[in-house]
């Protein structure tokens, strides 16, 4: 059992993180799951209950033992790691209230793991799911608005959830779309114009009228879309072209960032376009080699053209 002190920390931690921080809702629910755990863990640990002190008592012994019970419960190194970064990020903002030393915590070594790197189409498949895709749905409707999500996607760089959570206040698609992504960043996205006429042949269609504070993109009930049936349609699709598991709508993501790239984009634009903090996830997404690299950072670098030009 934790105490009510400890249990309202970590709420007010949480806040924080929402509020303060930008986290995402999912992100917030997932460090406070893995927080409870570790936590739980400490209570077993130390045979009784415990208080917001308990985490200046913690060793690096502790630490390890509550690594290597996670891994006896057949956590993996990715879900461990990502634990992990909870307790260190809770530790460090009680740290700094109540007046302890973290550092055994702060300390900790993340298991190592290797990271799934996204698997992009290549141009004609990415063009071959889009006409596909309209072929997995008998009502007329529902295939338009799933070429529209679809054509988001790859054509601008969208996650699902970011063309799900577009409004009637979104329509008709301006020249630049204003999308708040991950941890709360804006960014602006250029509107393709195969995008916008996607999107207003769903709408001419659309059983349901556009307005304004309710979802552009509706479901056979009118309710809100979710992804699955989206994800469906890309599945069925997938298999009716042949292509591999990894062609998934998140994968039009990441072929939208490789096709930018491999036609002359420069990697930091795409990083801005895609919404993310790193340059190095934005790497990641794009499937090109290091000589590709190489050369949109030579051609960028001040240095590097300096000694061109000597």
């Amino acid at each position: 059992m934790i105490s009510d002190g400890l249990r309202d920390a970590l709420a007010d931690w949480l806040a924080h993180l929402r509020a303060i921080e930008g986290a995402s809702v999912r992100t917030v629910e997932a460090y406070g799951a893995d927080l409870r755990g570790f936590l739980s863990f400490l209570t077993w640990h130390e045979g009784g209950s415990i208080g917001r002190g308990a985490l200046a008592r913690v060793s690096i012994g502790d630490m390890r033992a509550w690594m290597a019970h996670e891994r006896g419960r057949g956590v993996s190194s990715r879900s461990l790691a990502r634990s992990l970064s909870a307790v260190k990020g809770f530790t460090r903002w009680l740290a700094e209230r109540d007046g302890f030393d973290p550092t055994p915590i702060l300390a900790t070594r993340a298991p190592r793991f290797r990271r799934k790197l996204p698997r992009p189409l290549d141009e004609k498949a990415a063009r071959a799911m889009l006409e596909t895709v309209e072929l997995q749905s008998s009502a007329p409707w529902m295939a338009a608005r799933d070429v529209a999500v679809v054509t988001l996607l790859w054509g601008c760089g969208l996650r699902i959830s970011e063309a799900l959570g577009l409004t009637g206040s979104d329509h008709p698609l301006p020249p630049s779309l204003r999308i708040r992504g991950k941890g709360g960043r804006e960014r602006l996205v250029p509107v393709l114009p195969a995008a916008r006429v996607a999107v207003e042949q769903y709408v001419a269609i659309c059983p349901w009228p556009v307005e304004r504070e309710a979802p552009l993109f509706r479901g056979a009930r009118g309710g809100p879309l979710s992804p699955r049936p989206v994800q469906k349609a890309v599945a069925a699709a997938r298999l009716q072209l042949g292509l591999p598991a990894t062609a998934t709508p998140h994968a039009l993501r990441h072929s939208f960032a490789t096709h930018l790239l491999n036609a002359g984009g420069d990697l930091r634009a795409i990083q801005e376009l895609l919404g993310h903090a790193s340059l190095s996830t934005t790497q990641a997404y794009t499937a090109v080699d290091a000589a590709r690299l190489m050369e949109v950072y030579g051609a960028a670098h001040p240095r590097a053209r300096l000694a061109d030009r000597g």
